[in-house]
């Protein structure tokens, strides 16, 4: 008899194979001009259940350009796992064919000339067309948002997400989670959820004062379909008075709370639930330690680390599904639940490209009705480039390295800190650069860009920090985004070595003195968590810049010597 696991990791045989050969197809179908929608959502319907996750929106809501990672390393037990495994390495993973539609969508390589090909992705009409497709056949599919969804774009700063959440509505999510949607403040947060009309959810969300679990949000809500008791559980983002400013949402507190997600599948379970799915922000590689600490969850729809992969990910009985980010995908995973257990699963991971997909009528009315107050401002040019602007990835992005070169230009600065933050779109070589574009990659709420003077020892102290918030051994300490971007300095990190020792050969390039642990510089950021943060906004700082220089020519940036990986 064969078992429950072989039986699910036959499934995912099946699965990757369907995946490969359907990347393969589509190199040819493109090279003859007839890859079709239809053949984009061509799904074998599977099994009694279906899941649709889409996370990490990031609140773009038109197509855009946007660039895998080239640089994505894993540490300790994921070293070489995925995600951890990018560009011609990744493609030999999956048999993905060089020069292929997944080629551009999945990696980085000849990004530019690709992209000029196969166009723009995303556009939250688009994923709208894909959803109902999905529910044409599937009607009582469930819709998850794994949030970072009311964040990073001009119009959505400037109404405080209400064009995000009124977009979204439209689409009728079942239900979602949260990370940068706290950084609206509490109260805002807690006026768009009363007006979702579907359940926010975060088992892991506590009020601070009493550390118990916050009344405001649900831990998990029940579903019945295809015949089956379904349980979502939500996991917002566990790390956010480290990561953001708390004191923006005082009255909450987050973390793991992995024990606590035991007691939540048990009481699921108990209640009848046949399926647990958890709908994550934790990040993948926290995912897959919770899914090996937690029994009884079937499915983690995995978010925040913006990870696209064509196939789930096992981990004992879970299975682990990443869709990507910025409205550039989404998955469908149909289920066979049988006598109250997961048996078997067939997943896609469905690119979004903006030029095959036909946008939905009602949806693309919205947006555009929501963004015109704001089309002379978000269409005006400020510049050119001559690079190609991207960010993503565990180091420097070229947008990352402009934001430097502003704060040290305009601010007049030694060295500038930019955070590693991993969303922003892209723009290709000899386009514009709009306002809009400048504010997909520096819209946030705390978005001041400070000016001081810190020692040669406390920037080295820093750079320790946040290296081991990415590449401490286990991943229930890393607790932040990519590595801090910066300018002005060179360094040399080894991701191998133990927190305090990782920095070394810290570089001012100015003038190529090694960084005197005593001496004083001037460093000029954005982004600090802390209150009360003077200076002007990081977007306007990036604006003069660019206005200054016209256009943007970016060297490339070898400043980072990276050992130990």
């Amino acid at each position: 008899m064969i078992s429950r696991r072989d039986f699910l990791q036959t499934t995912m045989a099946a699965s990757a194979l369907v995946g490969a050969s359907g990347f393969g197809n589509w190199a040819r179908l493109a090279a003859q001009q007839s890859l079709t929608q239809d053949q984009l959502l061509d799904f074998d319907t599977f099994g009694n259940v279906t899941l649709i996750h889409i996370t990490d929106l990031h609140a773009q809501l038109k197509p855009i350009y946007f660039r895998e990672p080239e640089i994505n390393l894993g540490v300790g037990e994921v070293a070489g796992k995925v995600p951890h495994i990018t560009g011609a390495d990744f493609r030999k993973l999956y048999g993905i064919e060089d020069g292929s539609p997944s080629h551009y969508a999945l990696t980085y390589n000849d990004f530019t000339a690709l992209a000029k090909t196969y166009g723009r992705v995303g556009g939250l009409d688009r994923c709208a067309t894909v959803i109902n497709s999905i529910r044409a056949a599937r009607p009582d599919a469930l819709l998850l948002d794994g949030g970072d969804t009311w964040h990073g774009s001009y119009t959505c700063y400037h109404t405080e997400g209400q064009d995000v959440v009124d977009a979204m509505s439209l689409l009728k999510p079942d239900a979602m989670t949260f990370h940068w949607e706290f950084t609206l403040g509490s109260d805002r947060v807690r006026e768009l959820v009363d007006g979702l009309g579907f359940p926010a959810l975060g088992q892991n969300i506590f009020d601070a004062e009493w550390d118990e679990p916050s009344e405001d949000f649900a831990p998990y809500q029940m579903f019945e379909r295809g015949g089956t008791k379904i349980a979502v559980i939500g996991q917002a983002f566990p790390y956010m008075p480290i990561a953001n400013p708390g004191w923006m949402f005082p009255e909450y507190s987050f973390g793991i709370r992995d024990q606590r997600m035991q007691e939540m599948v048990d009481e699921v379970r108990a209640q009848g639930a046949e399926l647990v799915v958890c709908l994550s922000h934790n990040g993948f590689d926290v995912d897959r330690k919770m899914a090996s600490r937690v029994s009884g969850i079937d499915v983690i729809l995995a978010g925040h680390t913006h990870d696209a992969l064509p196939e789930p990910v096992l981990v004992g009985e879970t299975i682990i599904v990443a869709s990507g980010s910025n409205g550039k995908f989404i998955s469908r995973v149909d289920l066979d639940v049988r006598d109250g257990r997961m048996m078997g699963f067939r997943h896609k991971l469905i690119p979004i490209f903006a030029d095959v997909i036909e946008p939905d009528a009602e949806v693309a009315a919205n947006i555009d009705a929501s963004r015109a107050p704001f089309e002379a401002e978000l269409t005006e040019v400020i510049g050119k480039t001559d690079s190609l602007l991207y960010r993503r990835g565990n180091f420097n992005g070229t947008w990352d390295d402009l934001i430097c070169d502003a704060l040290i230009s305009e601010r007049d600065a030694d060295i500038a800190m930019s955070p590693g933050v991993r969303w922003g779109p892209s723009v290709l070589p000899g386009q514009d650069i709009t306002r809009e574009d400048i504010f997909n990659v520096t819209s946030m709420t705390y978005g001041k860009a400070y000016r001081s003077e810190m020692t040669g020892e406390f920037i080295h102290t820093i750079m320790e920090d946040v290296g081991d918030n990415l590449f401490n051994t286990d991943p229930y300490y890393q607790q932040g985004g990519d590595m801090v971007r910066i300018g002005g300095m060179g360094y040399r990190i080894d991701v191998s070595k133990p927190m305090g020792s990782r920095i070394s050969e810290m570089t001012l390039l100015k003038t190529g003195e090694l960084i005197d642990p005593s001496k004083t510089y001037v460093v000029a950021g954005w982004a600090s968590v802390n209150e009360g943060t003077e200076g002007p906004q990081i977007w306007d700082v990036v604006e003069n810049h660019v206005r200054r220089q016209g256009t943007i020519s970016l060297t490339p940036n070898t400043s980072v010597k990276v050992t130990g990986a």
